[in-house]
């Protein structure tokens, strides 16, 4: 079954007691349950577990071809659990181009956690192998990575990380299944913040890990999950499992018009550099056309003459809006180092762009008038 068939059905089977189509929201706290706490319907406590939580939880195992998944509260919270399953003193690998939040998670909770991490270029394989040391329990990638939209080379990464018994863990946040799948390429685990691109609308919370197999990682994520509390409403599951739905179409647009963007961008004068994997220009332009069958829609920028030029464009933006986040319908930029706040690394020159789902020619024209 192709993936646009997978995302419309998959955990879609009709509700067993009223045959309704759209999914159910079950919103009950607590499930009866025998005497001696058995739980003849699966179900106790919210917090362990809740039918529509399960739900998405079968979808997003379908859609990443793993054998189970986890729904969480929110993307760090999953994030979170999976660096929380690991051993006192395991030693991690991830970017150092990195989501803010788990940059802050590497180096001010692992070492409270007993967890050393070392972060590097993951572009740079022979990096990558020099870091990894015989205490590594774990490689997190992203690709492409937020926000200079670095592409790193999932395969050879797998094949580190086999090598020195240790596990792949990918945020696939920016790509999503609809473009990149990396259980197919060898890693162990899949990250998503379902805030974006997955719920798909700017107006739910989530977090997600999908796993190869069900193995002593996945139960000690679910424990983490059930005595710290990092789990997904069921509303909140029932948004997901609705955006889901209508992923690929979404994707699929945003990708044509972030490509349609990032040419016109590259031919600005006002504009430094494009960082966008769709671009013959893209030093892992090659790699992501393997690796992904389009090239999503979210992409970043550098403007000629630094913070103040930048800060300018986007005061000057019609249809684009300045706001967090990322993945919904309309089209969103945001100065980076702004929003990561004090200690960030990204150039201050720099804008994210998240592309929307408007036509592509207003979205070049209004960056073309707001950069003069």
């Amino acid at each position: 079954m192709r993936f646009e068939t997978r995302a419309v059905h998959a955990g879609g089977t009709p509700d067993a007691a009223t045959g309704s189509v759209a999914p159910p929201i079950h919103l009950s706290t607590t499930f009866e349950h025998g005497p001696a706490a058995e739980t003849p319907l699966g179900y106790m406590y919210i917090r362990d577990a809740n039918p529509t939580q399960t739900r998405l939880e079968e979808t997003l195992a379908a859609l990443e071809g793993g054998e189970t998944a986890l729904a969480f509260g929110s993307g760090m919270g999953a994030a979170a659990a999976f660096f929380q399953a690991l051993p006192p003193g395991a030693h991690v690998v991830y970017p150092s181009d990195v989501y803010y939040g788990v940059r802050a998670l590497a180096t001010e909770f692992l070492p409270r956690w007993g967890i050393e991490a070392t972060a590097v270029d993951m572009t740079d394989l022979a990096a990558v192998r020099a870091a990894v040391r015989p205490s590594t329990r774990l490689l997190w990638a992203e690709s492409p990575s937020n926000p200079l939209m670095q592409i790193a080379d999932l395969s050879a990464l797998a094949e580190i990380a086999r090598g020195a018994s240790a596990l792949l863990a990918v945020d696939g946040t920016f790509a999503t299944p609809a473009l990149q799948r990396p259980l197919e390429l060898g890693a162990d685990a899949v990250h998503h913040s379902t805030t974006k691109y997955l719920g798909g609308h700017s107006d739910v919370q989530g977090g997600a890990l999908v796993f190869r197999k069900a193995g002593e990682v996945f139960e000690k994520a679910a424990h983490v999950r059930k005595i710290v509390g990092g789990v997904a409403s069921p509303f909140n599951s029932w948004l997901v499992l609705r955006g889901v739905r209508t992923l690929a179409c979404r994707v699929e647009r945003q990708s044509a018009n972030a490509l349609a963007v990032a040419r016109s961008l590259e031919a600005h004068p006002a504009v430094e550099a494009v960082h966008y994997p769709g671009l013959a220009s893209h030093p892992g332009h090659a790699i992501a056309r393997r690796q992904m069958s389009a090239f999503g829609g979210m992409l970043s920028f550098r403007v000629r003459g630094g913070r103040d030029a930048a800060l300018r464009a986007t005061s000057r933006l019609k249809v684009f809006v300045n706001a967090t986040s990322l993945g919904g319908t309309e089209s969103l930029i945001e100065h980076r180092a702004s929003s990561e706040g004090p200690g960030s690394p990204t150039p201050q020159n720099l804008l994210r762009v998240s592309i929307g789902l408007e036509h592509p020619d207003d979205l070049v024209e209004d960056l073309a008038q707001a950069l003069g």
